[in-house]
Formats: structure tokens, sequence, C-alpha cells
């Protein structure tokens, strides 16, 4: 984990891609905190907006891609793999198969945004054999509206702390200025009541 955030920190770019490729694979690093990530580099002066753009795009597309891939060529075997059954169940790839067979697009274009299923429909997508291009095309589509969504929240999230981190500061300016005036009228109070 340590060496991921050196990355990220060193090579923001190169950063982004590896987090999306090994979350999309199932390591514990979700696609959309790593995208709320790069709307913060950006808004953070860290990464150019375009080029990141692009990275995660690229990211997003080869992670699922690998994901449709390993569908494709172990079929409903998956569920047996190690690896994957924990992500699909025999159950569950029934259920979602059924799905599939009738609205195949409809169900990546939605099942994209959600979270806990979207690794499992990339998944069936290839366990259907659907076709590469087709499925490509969809998820592209669909990806366009995840990035927009998640990249814009961890950019409003960058420009509020700067507000916050600016209020703060004048926070501060207001309660030593405010301070000193306190100081000064107990001085003064305690100087006046010596005098008497």
């Amino acid at each position: 984990m340590p060496e991921i955030s050196g990355i990220v920190e060193h090579f923001p770019y190169i950063g982004l891609f590896i987090l999306l490729i090994l979350g999309g694979i199932g390591l514990p690093f979700p696609e959309d905190t790593t995208l709320i990530l790069c709307g913060f580099l950006i808004s953070t002066h860290v990464v150019k907006p375009i080029p990141a753009l692009f990275v995660v795009y690229s990211g997003i597309l080869i992670a699922d891609y690998i994901l449709y891939i390993v569908g494709k060529k172990y079929g409903r075997i998956i569920i047996t793999h190690k690896r994957f059954h924990k992500i699909l169940s025999a159950e569950r790839l029934s259920m979602l198969e059924d799905k599939f067979k009738k609205r195949g697009i409809l169900f990546i274009l939605i099942g994209r945004h959600l979270v806990g299923l979207r690794a499992q429909i990339f998944l069936v997508a290839g366990v259907m054999r659907m076709s590469p291009i087709k499925f490509l095309i969809t998820d592209a589509f669909s990806s366009l509206f995840t990035i927009a969504i998640m990249v814009g929240v961890g950019y409003l999230g960058g420009n509020s702390l700067d507000i916050i981190r600016k209020d703060i500061t004048r926070v501060e300016h207001v309660a030593i200025l405010l301070i000193i005036i306190l100081l000064t009228i107990y001085l003064l109070y305690r100087f006046f009541r010596i005098k008497r």
C-alpha cells in the first residue's frame, strides 16, 4: 500500500492508472475513490485536466475489458475459480445471465454505476459471449457518466477545501484580533482597578 501512495504522489498519472487497473481486478482500490482522487488532484493543480481524464478513462476501460476477457475465457466455470468465486457465485451468475439475455446493453449501462454489481456484470458479459466491440462501446459510453460524476465530486471537494482553508485563515486572524482586544480590555480593567 505505501508503494502505491508513493507512486500516486510522485507520478500521479501513472498512479491513477495503476489504481484503476488494480481496483478493476478486485484489489481494494475502489474505482469511485480513485476517480474522486483524480478530481481532487485536478482541483489542487497536481494534474492537468485533459491528460488526467484521458488516463482515468483508459484505466477504467482496460480494467473493465480485463474482467470481460476473464469471463469470456473461463465461461461458466469461472464460479469454480477461487479468485472469482468471491465475486460471482453460481446463483448470482444464473440470475445475472437471465437479466443479461433480456437486456444486455441496458444492463451494462445501468449496472456500471452500481458499485457491488459492476465487476459481476463485466464478467457475465464475457461469460455470455457478448461482442467485444458492443461491450467496449457500451462500457465507453456508460463510463463517461461515472467519470463526470465522481471526478466532479472530487473537484468540488478540492475547491471546497481551498475555501475552507481560506475561511480558517480568516477566522484565525479574527480570533487573534479578538484575543488581543479582550486581553487589552482585561489589562486596562486590572490597571484601573488597582489604581482605585
